[in-house]
């Protein structure tokens, strides 16, 4: 017999693999689809963010009346913060409040606007947000909620009295005067809130909160110019009133920095840059 010679066919055992073209186009991985859900807008539910936002002021209340009141501490630092004011030339607060003080209807009216406009201005914000601007609504809540979370370590780690309760100090409580209800921590009210979280400042936290977004969103210009104006006056209000030094408005400034930094990081915009509206379907 000879010998017999088998010759393999082409590619019988050969495994082909595709080649990638340098320059092609080459689809990125997938994001997680949970994370990908978690971070795209949806419309609020009511019953929700009525919940939601019962619990979190509840919780923002709760912790922040739970820190210890550290009353020697509060007043070292707002002795130190009185002086670094005067060092630096702009220790305005205790001219303002006298000035104020002795115009009975305005420092009145004061009084309550600190007291109720607060949370009444917030609450509308949020309302407005929900029922015409709906895609935009988590992420500037987000904002919100994370500048006031930021803040309660500001109230633990660093207690503060205001001006009005300082020893060394000739401000006037306008409440205790004129027998008004307009502070959380004076009067008849002060065993409920801890009179020594001053620093930082959520009434300028949440009135800038507040004044960015009318101004960026609102499209009459005369709403939009009262956005910008509602956080300078309650500034006037706060230290008219001595509930407050300038610098613990800084201090909500940079919360309020930091929220809007959470929520870019999140959504990857701006919350104003995202959609107005979003479908239906949650």
């Amino acid at each position: 017999m000879g010998e017999q010679t088998v010759t393999p066919r082409e590619g019988r055992d050969q495994v082909v693999r595709p080649s990638v073209t340098a320059g092609a186009d080459v689809a990125p991985p997938p994001r997680p689809r949970r994370l990908g859900r978690l971070r795209t807008p949806r419309r609020p539910r009511l019953w929700f963010e009525i919940l939601l936002i019962a619990v979190s002021y509840w919780t923002y209340s709760l912790v922040r009346n739970a820190v210890p009141e550290q009353r020697t501490a509060a007043l070292n630092n707002a002795d130190w913060l009185w002086r670094m004011e005067h060092h630096l030339g702009m220790a305005f607060e205790e001219s303002v409040n006298h000035a104020v003080n002795s115009v009975t209807w305005l420092i009145v009216g004061m009084n309550y606007y600190y007291a109720t406009l607060h949370f009444v201005v917030t609450l509308g914000v949020l309302v407005w947000l929900f029922r015409s601007h709906p895609g935009r609504y988590a992420a500037t809540r987000l904002v919100l909620f994370a500048t006031t979370a930021v803040a309660l370590l500001g109230y633990y780690l660093y207690p503060l009295a205001p001006p009005r309760l300082m020893t060394g100090g000739d401000f006037v409580d306008t409440v205790m005067v004129h027998q008004t209800w307009g502070s959380m921590a004076s009067g008849d009210l002060k065993h409920m809130s801890n009179q020594y979280a001053a620093m930082p400042s959520m009434h300028i936290g949440w009135s800038v909160w507040c004044g960015l977004t009318i101004f960026a969103l609102a499209s009459l210009p005369w709403v939009r110019i009262l956005g910008l104006l509602y956080p300078v006056a309650t500034l006037v209000v706060i230290v008219a009133t001595a509930n407050h030094f300038w610098l613990d408005a800084v201090g909500g400034l940079l919360c309020l920095a930091f929220g809007f930094a959470v929520a870019r990081l999140w959504y990857g915009v701006q919350p104003y840059a995202l959609p107005r509206t979003v479908p239906g379907k949650t």
